[in-house]
């Protein structure tokens, strides 16, 4: 399993990334983005797991 660092740079780095693909298209169903925010959200899950199993 990632690391809580790791999986913090990763959803930054794809964060930035879907704000760029937001700036270029303005729809928010376009294919690309809707698979790069599906990709954030597997990520936060992993960082919320990370989070619990410290506590």
């Amino acid at each position: 399993m990632k690391t809580m660092e790791e999986v913090i740079e990763k959803i930054e780095e794809l964060r930035q990334l879907m704000y760029s693909l937001m700036n270029e298209n303005s729809s928010l169903t376009d294919p690309k983005l809707v698979a790069l925010s599906q990709k954030i959200d597997k990520l936060l899950n992993d960082y919320d797991e990370l989070i619990n199993k410290d506590i």
